[in-house]
């Protein structure tokens, strides 16, 4: 039983199976109109032409008899039927019916059937014999008729035979016979070599099919295109294409659980340790209070760093899902980054930074489409990355900008801490990545993060000196980290009372 398709689904083969048939399916009665038509005229042809040699033998008798002089209309007549009769002559009991008519110069009838119309078109044969059909008797007929001229030239006179049409539809319908009936046949046996033939034609795609199947979930190596049809290949590339940026993609991920899990056994290593070291001194007695309480500090130092790790990890995964876009909604940037900065005030105060926010309370001109929960974590690590980087008594100030033409917002955070190398600063961005001869405890995801965050809401992240570098001078040039943001019309042009911060973003929290 074959498989029912879907809906959606469409069925190559009988695609061009319907383009194939359906042509020829409906050619096919064009085909027989076409050759009733052809057979109608093919049987007319030799009829016609003997109705002809009648009417130009009564056209030679009557002109004989008009030479020869008056004579009885009785004699005349049948001089005519015997002429008539003699062409006619048949021994077919079903043969059609003749009929003739012949008129003198005044259009009196001089013999024949005076039942039959004497015709008022003009001759489209001039001085020979004509043809038309018309109705004698309730029967359809053919009639020819000669027009001849007047013994004084100043009249003419008409000869006419007409036939009934018996023997012409039965020699049209044999010539039918003859063409149709094989082509009943013909189009059954077209109709199997058409389905042959596709059958034939698309088997590479089964094949192909067969050979991707066979593959096991690891093999993402190109797929061969040898046998492939050319119109198929096209296809087979951009599947190798995205078979090649799967496996990049893959080993990244490889790359980046590999430095997560490597990452995480230091916090991890020194839980245990603490644990474990904590777990001695009980057993010996010699656990007095302050050693134990600097041994629950240190491990709640390393829980720290490692509920850290993994919630920037968290924020990794929430970047990279493809799935945030659908979630977007007005979010104005001026309210996320004082948040964030609110937040930070206390570990500030206690490193002695001098940490400010500078830009708009709230502003429909730093509005845009976003993921409020991205955002604020793009922001809360550009001001945690700072905060890490700058030495007691430095200072942090984020900064929020409107673009006067509507086209960005800009986020800005600037340090006074050492600053990154023009060297550094591409690969600042790659995740477990740290700057060297630093004494910071980190997890190199924070701007990993802030890139991917940028890029998702189709921006991009710059960072520079935040003052000129000096070689005698003995200030660090610390760092400024830029993030350019592209402004949604709807967003920036919709009511600033609609929009209202989520709760985790508000003053009140």
């Amino acid at each position: 039983m074959l498989k029912r398709l879907r809906p959606e689904q469409i069925s190559l083969f009988g695609e061009i199976l319907d383009w194939m048939l359906a042509p020829l399916l409906l050619l096919w009665p064009m085909s027989l109109g076409l050759t009733w038509v052809v057979a109608q005229s093919i049987a007319n042809r030799p009829y016609d032409r003997e109705l002809a040699d009648v009417v130009l033998a009564l056209a030679r008798q009557s002109s004989v008899q008009m030479a020869e002089g008056p004579a009885p209309a009785v004699s005349r007549r049948r001089a005519l039927e015997r002429t008539v009769s003699g062409f006619t002559r048949s021994d077919d009991a079903e043969e059609d019916q003749t009929y003739f008519q012949v008129l003198g110069d005044r259009g009196e009838l001089l013999a024949g059937d005076p039942r039959l119309a004497v015709p008022t078109e003009e001759p489209t044969a001039a001085g020979g014999v004509n043809f038309r059909d018309d109705v004698l008797a309730d029967e359809q007929v053919r009639v020819a008729y000669l027009r001849t001229p007047g013994a004084d030239g100043s009249g003419s006179g008409l000869v006419q035979v007409a036939e009934t049409l018996g023997k012409r539809s039965r020699l049209a319908t044999e010539i039918i016979k003859g063409v149709l009936l094989p082509q009943f046949v013909i189009l059954p046996v077209a109709v199997l070599l058409v389905w042959f033939a596709l059958s034939r034609g698309i088997r590479p795609l089964a094949e192909l099919q067969q050979r991707i199947r066979k593959r096991t979930s690891t093999d993402l190596s190109p797929i061969a295109v040898g046998g492939v049809p050319d119109e198929v290949v096209p296809l087979v590339e951009a599947i190798n294409d995205l078979l090649k940026r799967l496996d990049r993609t893959i080993a990244t991920q490889r790359h980046f659980l590999a430095d997560a899990a490597h990452q995480l056994k230091t916090p991890l290593a020194g839980l245990r340790m603490q644990a474990e070291l904590a777990g001695r001194e009980l057993d010996s007695g010699r656990g007095d209070p302050a050693s134990m309480k600097h041994t629950l500090q240190q491990i709640a130092l390393s829980s720290q760093r490692a509920a850290h790790m993994v919630n920037q990890l968290l924020a990794m995964a929430r970047a990279e899902d493809s799935g945030q876009a659908m979630r977007r909604v007005p979010v104005d940037l001026a309210v996320i980054t004082r948040a964030v900065v609110r937040d930070f005030v206390p570990r500030a105060l206690e490193r002695r930074i001098d940490l400010g926010y500078e830009g708009p309370v709230s502003d429909h001109k730093v509005r845009l489409m976003g993921e409020p929960v991205l955002l604020g974590e793009m922001v809360r690590n550009l001001v945690d990355n700072a905060l890490q980087y700058t030495p007691s008594g430095g200072t942090v100030t984020a900064r929020v900008l409107g673009d006067p033409f509507g086209q960005v917002v800009v986020l800005q955070v600037e340090d006074t801490g050492p600053g990154i190398p023009v060297s550094e600063r591409d690969a600042v961005f790659r995740p477990f990545y740290r700057a060297l001869g630093t004494e910071v405890d980190g997890s190199g995801l924070g701007l990993a993060i802030v890139q991917e965050i940028a890029q998702r809401h189709d921006g991009e992240v710059l960072v520079a000196d935040a003052r000129p570098r000096s070689a005698g001078s003995s200030h660090p040039p610390g760092a400024l980290f830029t993030v350019r943001l592209r402004l949604t019309p709807g967003a920036m042009d919709a009511d600033a009372q609609a929009f209202k911060p989520p709760p985790e973003l508000t003053d009140e929290t």
